[in-house]
């Protein structure tokens, strides 16, 4: 198989506004200094497809500019962050084909933040406010009124200093005070309305222990941290657009010269697919998938695991493109991206989902044949074949037979003659029944004279169907997944549902009693494959083991039989 992606020659991501953008600021060498961007998430969750676009636009331009892209964990929230959420973005950044210039922490920048609130303070830019938070939410105001200002507003600077100090010191119990920027009740913006900068927390941080009580707003550290790194380009998704007023305010009045540039962009929104952290817990926590890395999660350890490549997701993000409006992209955009990425780069094999057994009569018994299989397709710039074996017995899809066919069904009746591929023309003589009435065997004849699926005489087949020696067949359990939700949009459901009322009852199908043909019993876990006729499968990294193969499905192919049936 050859050693090269077959989507490293493609070529570089369309063109969007934000590439526009900071090619002008490039050639006009704006900030005095180098392209500077970075991948900001917040390690309270496992990374998940959204990610992937920011993943892709933050190092896509830092690669496309000769810039540098920082991994910066913003972990602010002591109660929801952990260790193993940053070693899992660590691991999916470079899964993904990226490495970061540099490995920061939002924590490690506290002791900043504190030096550049206190100096807001004396500037009279920041006071310590005493209300409680639902006297703050009252007094915010609304979109069509104005705010009231807090009573504590006009402390003196001393006084807001020394109360500073003592929060920092842990002299006050959570929620008793908060520090809050100086802006303008009445601001339009409701976010310039006195925002909040740091509150008192006590809990023990995964990173910085019991060193800290006072911990900074998403809205203080964010730019601050930006700037403090020298990002040029600050990339963030439409929700924070009302943010960025906030944004600019804070890192002018810190005394930045040439601060980041914000720039919004749409977030990722695919149709059957939930990526909100909160929701995808609940998941998690009440069993209605197996884990975090469970296939059916749009979790960067779930397609993984279902066997969707690095390529295919940097592929997707680019087909996708940025914009600057939101839109739902189609779930059929997203699976064929990772058709045609793996159509390029996996081997075909034969696996039978739901045996039934064939007779080949007039196959001489106890004999075995050896067959030429190719792994790859003419369209398909990879070589490689296999052997595969014929015999007497054969298993072939239930599926693939009929004993009373409709019209326009192409494959195995009684008296027909189909096309088994690698093998022989044969032809149907006789079924054998259970007391119920039901198939479970199938007589046929072969033609010695069409070894490969070609008759001398030029006659030709209608069908050709896939096949495993029933001898020889390894028994294997296939994982079936399909979307997640019954509905395009989970997120809105109807008033009075939650969303798990729309999950898929069928979203996964597990099939027990495959057969699948013996070439891949030495290959390692996480091999790929397209079964042929069926999908795209990947052997699962952690259940599939010698002796006990487990498939998952990572995309199903295109199937016009089923079509023509629901028609």
């Amino acid at each position: 198989m050859s050693s090269t992606s077959p989507l490293a020659s493609a070529p570089a991501p369309h063109r969007d506004f934000i590439r526009d953008l900071v090619a002008a600021d490039a050639a006009s060498n704006r900030y005095g200094r180098e392209i500077a961007t970075r991948f900001p998430p917040e390690p309270n969750g496992f990374p998940h497809l959204g990610h992937v676009k920011s993943i892709c636009l933050n190092f896509g331009i830092r690669d496309e500019f000769g810039g540098r892209c920082n991994l910066r964990f913003d972990d602010t929230n002591p109660f929801t962050e952990d260790i193993k959420y940053v070693e899992a973005f660590k691991r999916d950044v470079r899964w993904l084909g990226f490495e970061w210039d540099a490995e920061l922490y939002t924590s490690d920048y506290f002791g900043r933040l504190y030096e550049i609130a206190e100096h807001l303070v004396m500037d009279g830019k920041a006071y310590v406010d005493s209300q409680t938070e639902d006297e703050i939410r009252e007094r915010r105001g609304t979109v069509t009124t104005t705010g009231t200002a807090s009573p504590f507003r006009d402390r003196a600077v001393d006084e807001n200093l020394s109360l500073l100090r003592r929060m920092r010191a842990g002299d006050f119990d959570d929620g008793a005070h908060v520090l809050r920027a100086s802006i303008d009740m009445a601001h339009p913006n409701m976010v310039m309305r006195d925002p909040l900068l740091l509150r008192i927390r006590r809990a023990s941080h995964y990173r910085q222990g019991d060193a800290w009580c006072l911990y900074p707003l998403y809205d203080f550290a964010h730019g601050l941290s930006d700037a403090i790194e020298g990002i040029t380009h600050s990339l963030c998704t439409l929700e924070f657009k009302d943010n960025r007023d906030v944004y600019e305010w804070l890192v002018r009045a810190a005394g930045f010269v040439r601060p980041p540039e914000q720039t919004e962009f749409a977030r990722l929104e695919l149709d059957y697919t939930m990526l909100s952290k909160r929701k995808l817990l609940r998941l998690v926590n009440e069993g209605f998938v197996s884990g975090w890395d469970d296939p059916r999660m749009p979790t960067i350890a779930g397609m993984r695991r279902r066997g969707v490549t690095p390529e295919a997701l940097r592929k997707f993000c680019d087909v996708i493109g940025v914009a600057r409006k939101p839109a739902r992209t189609e779930l059929a955009t997203f699976e064929h991206a990772v058709r045609d990425d793996l159509n390029m780069r996996v081997p075909r094999v034969m696996c039978v989902l739901r045996p039934l057994k064939v007779v080949i009569t007039n196959f001489p018994e106890g004999e075995v044949e050896w067959h030429e299989a190719s792994s790859y397709p003419r369209d398909v710039p990879l070589t490689g074949s296999r052997t595969i074996p014929f015999s007497r017995e054969l298993y072939i899809e239930r599926d693939d037979f009929m004993e009373a066919p409709p019209s326009k069904f192409y494959r195995l009746a009684p008296g027909r003659e189909v096309r088994l591929r690698y093998g022989y023309f044969v032809t149907c003589s006789d079924v054998v029944k259970d007391a119920s009435g039901n198939v479970v065997e199938v007589h046929c004849t072969y033609d010695p004279a069409t070894r490969g699926g070609d008759a001398p005489d030029g006659r030709k087949v209608s069908g050709t169907i896939h096949w495993v020696s029933a001898r020889h067949a390894l028994e294997c359990e296939l994982r079936l997944y399909d979307r997640l939700f019954t509905v395009p949009n989970p997120d809105d459901v109807p008033d009075g549902l939650d969303f798990v009322s729309v999950l898929n009852p069928e979203s996964l199908v597990t099939v027990r009693n495959a057969q699948i043909e013996p070439s891949v019993a030495k290959d390692a876990p996480g091999s790929r494959y397209q079964f042929e006729r069926t999908g795209y499968f990947v052997s699962d990294a952690t259940d599939s083991k010698p002796g006990a193969l487990v498939f998952n499905r990572t995309v199903t192919l295109r199937d016009s039989w089923a079509k023509i049936k629901d028609k």
